[in-house]
């Protein structure tokens, strides 16, 4: 078991995609995972995707709160990588929804994934 303790290495993982595997010196997949995250959330916002926020009064606007925010740092950074803001009335800007949401259930997986390692569960 990690002497960081597992909730703690799944904070790390959740904040800074990758970070909790660094921390267990899973160089790869600390790579792995920043890539894929940053990769899908770059492209998002490149489409000009839509970032939720927590004030949806819709469910489904609640539940991509969620997927958006599991991005971590990417979720926060989102205000300063789409100045334009989203343009969701073309095709694109709904692919770019979809790789933001997309980004961060990617990395909520690296999360459990880092936890699991951590708490000995995993291999």
């Amino acid at each position: 078991m990690n002497p960081a303790g597992p909730l703690v290495i799944a904070l790390n993982a959740w904040i800074v995609p990758g970070l909790g595997h660094l921390l267990l010196g899973r160089w790869i997949r600390a790579l792995g995972f920043f890539a894929a995250v940053g990769g899908l959330a770059a492209a998002g916002y490149a489409l000009r995707g839509e970032v939720f926020t927590a004030h949806s009064s819709d469910p489904f606007g609640k539940l991509g709160f969620i997927a958006d925010l599991g991005s971590g740092i990417f979720y926060w950074l989102s205000r300063y990588f789409e100045a334009a803001g989203p343009d969701i009335s073309r095709a694109t800007g709904d692919y770019g929804t979809r790789f933001i949401a997309a980004a961060g259930v990617v990395n909520l997986l690296g999360v459990l994934d880092a936890y699991g390692i951590a708490s000995g569960r995993r291999g």
